[in-house]
């Protein structure tokens, strides 16, 4: 039973390792540490809850769901402290130099800030669309029809590009 719930573990792991990393990355604004740490705790739920899994949903939809709700909670609580630290301080601003590889991170911490400001729903399409999930998969694990994804997703893009234009007009 052990080997062959290790191997299972394992399977899962890599499959589903940068799905899991590439959403937690879109919770977390980009932060790599923190999306790290987030990783291990959803594939450490996955490990403590491989028993109960039911397969009702396929293992991707299961672990979609486990790393959903992990970042969900994740972020509640970083927001939670952010609160208490910051009440009252200003905020300070981040040089960057120009070099092309500065350049590109910051475009995508841009990205992934705008990312975290859209509600949770929003949040979770948009990062499956990173991932290539075809609409019907979205659909699927979203609960809704393939068509209203298609129209969530062309919203979720025009709030995208409005909040990244705003962003760079204040610069």
């Amino acid at each position: 039973m052990k080997k062959n719930k290790r191997a299972l573990f394992e399977r899962i792991y890599s499959e589903n390792y940068a799905m899991v990393m590439q959403m937690c990355l879109g919770y977390v604004k980009g932060n790599r540490a923190m999306a790290k740490d987030l990783s291990q705790e959803v594939f450490l739920k996955v490990w403590n809850n491989l028993d109960k899994f039911r397969g009702d949903a396929s293992p991707k939809t299961w672990i979609y769901r486990i790393t959903i709700n992990t970042c969900i909670q994740q972020v509640k609580k970083e927001q939670k402290r952010e609160l208490k630290l910051t009440e009252g301080m200003p905020l300070q601003s981040q040089s960057y130099e120009s070099d092309v590889a500065e350049e590109l991170e910051e475009n995508i911490s841009e990205l992934y800030n705008a990312i975290g400001s859209l509600k949770e729903i929003d949040r979770l399409i948009i990062i499956m669309v990173l991932e290539n999930e075809t609409y019907e998969s979205i659909a699927k694990i979203i609960g809704i029809s393939s068509t209203n994804v298609r129209v969530k997703i062309h919203r979720i893009k025009k709030r995208l590009e409005k909040i990244l234009k705003n962003s760079n007009d204040g610069k």
